[in-house]
């Protein structure tokens, strides 16, 4: 209606004054409601001709959705393992830091495990002095070896020089004995030495491999029991927790809850005709209002287009995809973020909202790279775009009676 009042104000209104003031002809006289399409046919037709362009040319590069929604990302609030709740610490709706405990399973076999694991350790730290002592006793063991062997060798060295230098005055088998018992002293005192390095190897590697299990385990059994204390991952609120003491909860089946981000909802996502895909730029001014936030025009910017259409998207299966099950043509998916900071505070996450975009041509006229005649129509263009940001503010102000009167409340 807008642009048809403008365009008649360009068409219908100079023929008529051209009629009126030019011919004579009055209305009521001359120009009658029968003749009028005779009178000012030429005003009429070039009006509803320059409506459809002024239409065509303002959607096009100014264009306009009324999909656009405040998305914001929520996060399940699910534990790592099964288990039954024992302890809830938040109400149906509360807010949250980050690490704030939100509910507890049943730990009881986690401490369990806990337990069992220090005691290991316990047991492992009060095998090292009992291997020290080994150590101790077969370094004594030892001492006492050498000392035997000393002496039955001695002997023997004794007895083979007196049989040396009077032979037959001491018995072959004498010497023999001395020997067997010298044999059985070395195995003593090899005996003794392995014993020692048996001890000694205990205390310094089996040992401190045991210590080293048993922490891994009481580290593991440690990230069990802290698996059990369910804490927020970031800052945020909890909604719709409807979680009690006695529960069952499962990783896989059951969330306990949903925690919703303390900034979500700071960038709004709007859905722009397909025929928009060569208009719209990253860094195009736009401007938008939002139904939980009536009466106000929120300034935007344009920071990313999506490249692909979710409507066209397939994941590879066991059929063929016919392109007529596509009913409802996708949109250009955009995303906008406000020009001023906290320009969407107030708009509640979730809001549905109406968006207009803004081409703007100033860089390419200012870089001199156009023909005057170009410019000109560069400049015309960008100008059309006042009409798209009036029906905004007039869709602005009639957004709430519209909510609130004629949807039927």
């Amino acid at each position: 209606m807008l642009e048809l009042l403008l365009c008649s104000m360009l068409t219908i209104l100079p023929d008529y004054l051209y009629r009126r003031y030019g011919q004579g002809k009055r209305l009521g006289k001359e120009i009658t409601f029968y003749s009028v399409w005779f009178e000012l046919r030429w005003g009429i037709i070039t009006c509803l001709m320059l409506t459809v362009a002024l239409i065509t040319l303002i959607f096009y590069f100014h264009p306009s959705t009324t999909t656009a929604t405040l998305f914001y990302r929520s996060v399940p609030i699910v534990p790592e393992i099964n288990g039954r709740v024992s302890e809830v610490r938040l109400e149906f709706s509360a807010p949250v830091k980050k690490g704030d405990v939100i509910f507890k399973l049943d730990s009881s076999k986690q401490e369990a495990a806990l337990e069992r694991a220090r005691r290991k350790i316990a047991e492992v730290d009060a095998a090292v002095p009992a291997a020290q002592a080994d150590i101790l006793k077969a370094e004594g063991q030892i001492q006492e070896a050498k000392g035997a062997y000393q002496q039955a060798s001695d002997e023997l060295d004794t007895k083979r020089e007196l049989q040396k230098r009077n032979p037959g005055i001491v018995p072959q088998r004498d010497i023999e004995k001395l020997e067997v018992l010298l044999a059985g002293r070395q195995g003593t005192l090899d005996s003794a030495t392995a014993a020692k390095q048996s001890a000694m190897t205990r205390v310094t590697a089996l040992l401190p491999a045991e210590k080293a299990s048993a922490e891994a385990a009481l580290a593991e059994a440690q990230v069990d029991l802290d698996r059990t204390t369910i804490r927020a991952g970031v800052d945020g609120r909890v909604e719709q927790f409807t979680l009690r003491a006695g529960d069952m909860v499962n990783p896989v089946m059951r969330p306990a809850g949903v925690l919703i981000p303390a900034n979500a909802g700071r960038v709004l996502s709007a859905g722009f005709g397909q025929i928009e895909a060569q208009v719209m730029k990253v860094g195009m001014v736009a401007e938008a209002t939002c139904i939980s936030k009536p009466w106000t025009i929120i300034p935007l910017v344009v920071t990313g287009v999506q490249d692909y259409i979710a409507a066209g998207q397939f994941r590879g299966g066991e059929q063929l995809i016919d392109p007529q099950q596509v009913r409802a043509p996708g949109t250009i998916v955009t995303f906008l973020e406000p020009i001023y900071q906290g320009g969407l505070a107030d708009v509640t996450p979730g809001s549905s909202c109406i968006v207009n975009a803004y081409t703007s041509n100033h860089d390419r006229i200012a870089s001199k790279e156009v023909g005057a005649l170009k410019g000109l129509a560069l400049h015309a263009v960008d100008a059309i775009g006042i009409v798209h940001a009036m029906l905004l503010r007039i869709q602005a102000l009639l957004l709430p009676v519209k909510t609130l009167v004629l949807s039927g409340h």
